[in-house]
């Protein structure tokens, strides 16, 4: 694992599965919400932190590449980087396999705009640049 890394495992629920058997498409989503705040966390930002900090993140755009199937209880681990994606926004890119033998269940990402709590767009703060630049520099 590199700086500006996180890895995660967990374990697919019955809920998240379809009549086929497999995870339904839109978790992915929501699995790489859980790997962005997770990563945040890694990095000591807590998106409660940043919300006391006036910072949002609100998506605006987001890529799924579904590779491979994921039952009921599989154990999948989740990468996410994070990488500033222009000069207001934040890209976390995301890597789902399984756990036991690395084959692919999902990849992509998701880009958050940085604002406000109004939703204004904002320049991003020198602290969130600085961690987010710097894990660039070390990947």
């Amino acid at each position: 694992m590199t700086h500006g890394e996180n890895v995660i495992e967990f374990r697919v629920r019955y809920s998240e599965t379809d009549q086929m058997g497999t995870f339904y498409n839109s978790r992915a989503l929501e699995w790489f919400e859980c790997g962005r705040t997770e990563l945040l966390r890694a990095l000591d930002l807590p998106y409660a932190t940043m919300e006391q900090c006036e910072v949002f993140l609100p998506l605006v755009e987001a890529h799924v590449e579904y590779l491979g199937r994921a039952r009921y209880d599989d154990l999948l681990r989740m990468t996410s980087r994070g990488s500033m994606a222009g000069k207001a926004r934040l890209r976390v890119d995301c890597d789902i396999t399984h756990a036991v033998n690395g084959n692919g269940v999902a990849r992509g990402y998701t880009i958050h705009a940085i604002t406000n709590a109004a939703g204004k767009p904002i320049r991003p703060p020198p602290w969130l640049v600085e961690l987010f630049v710097t894990n660039q520099e070390n990947s």
